[in-house]
């Protein structure tokens, strides 16, 4: 997975446990990252975690629109985005982070949508769909379908 499917990733998968039973766990498994790659942020971060959890916890008490948690996962992609940037080693890391304690966080039915797979074999274009993808090109159509569309 490259560092912006991860960060994208991550993030999400940030959000939707921060209205969990676990979200300490995964608050900890990020300032844990942090520390490592940026030590003089590890206890900011933890305090923007704090704040990510309580307006995780009042988006979802206000049924607020759903754009408000993108607008939360934008930002901690960012952040995230920037941390692989400085270090390209904390991947593994991130990875374990969002494998180990995001994902189990989540309802089972959530964890689907955060799998990618990457097979690129020859060709020249590649592409990512969350959904639907058709491409139509001079060798016909080739189609993949999201089983839950």
């Amino acid at each position: 997975m490259d560092e912006i499917a991860l960060a994208t990733a991550a993030s999400s998968a940030l959000v939707g446990a921060m209205a969990t039973d676990a979200w300490q766990q995964a608050r900890d498994g990020l300032v844990a990252l942090w520390r490592r790659v940026r030590p003089e942020r590890a206890e900011r971060i933890g305090n923007e975690l704090e704040t990510l959890h309580t307006q995780v916890l009042d988006a979802r008490a206000e049924d607020a629109p759903a754009e408000m948690l993108r607008g939360l996962e934008m930002t901690w992609r960012a952040q995230l985005g920037a941390l692989l940037q400085r270090d390209p080693q904390a991947a593994a890391q991130l990875r374990r982070i969002l494998d180990e304690q995001l994902l189990p966080a989540l309802e089972p039915g959530e964890r689907e949508a955060y799998k990618v797979v990457q097979t690129v074999h020859g060709g020249t274009g590649h592409y990512v769909a969350g959904h639907t993808i058709n491409i139509n090109d001079n060798r016909g159509t080739t189609g993949a379908t999201d089983p839950k569309a």
